[in-house]
């Protein structure tokens, strides 16, 4: 079972009123995220914008936060998330916003409270990057887009 962390939050003054990121269900990995606008934004075909969520987040050292498309919004309308997954580091204190692209053939309104995104918590691992002359052999070797073929 994983375990739990503390997030502290900062709600801004435009997000005042609105639901906090939440999970919907008890299994839900992610948290619905909503827009904090004060009249409603329409996103048109092929267009972006990044939309206030009206929170800040101190999110503890070793994780990060992602943000990530609804599914809902993605297969219905075309809106997902710009940089899916964006991610929040653990020392920004700015405003949280989400980046979202209308890949639809409409445009696409979006309301004050709307659920927008979900964010995930995820641990991070740090890597350092050690040089070699050569790299090991495998058996894939130096192949990629679509060089391991079909089922």
């Amino acid at each position: 079972m994983p375990s739990d962390i503390s997030i502290s939050i900062a709600v801004l003054p435009h997000g005042q009123g609105l639901p906090l990121p939440a999970y919907a269900t008890d299994g839900a990995a992610g948290m619905d995220v909503v827009a904090a606008i004060a009249a409603p934004l329409v996103i048109m075909p092929g267009d972006r914008a990044a939309v206030p969520t009206g929170i800040a987040m101190a999110i503890p050292k070793g994780y990060e936060v992602q943000v990530r498309p609804r599914s809902g919004l993605a297969l219905k309308h075309g809106l997902t998330v710009a940089n899916a997954p964006g991610t929040i580091d653990a020392d920004y204190r700015g405003e949280v916003k989400v980046l979202l692209v209308n890949h639809g053939s409409e445009p696409f309104a979006i309301a004050r409270g709307d659920r927008i995104a979900q964010l995930v918590v995820a641990p991070v691992t740090r890597a350092r990057f050690e040089t070699r002359e050569q790299l090991d052999d495998t058996q894939r070797g130096a192949g990629g887009f679509g060089s391991t073929g079909r089922f």
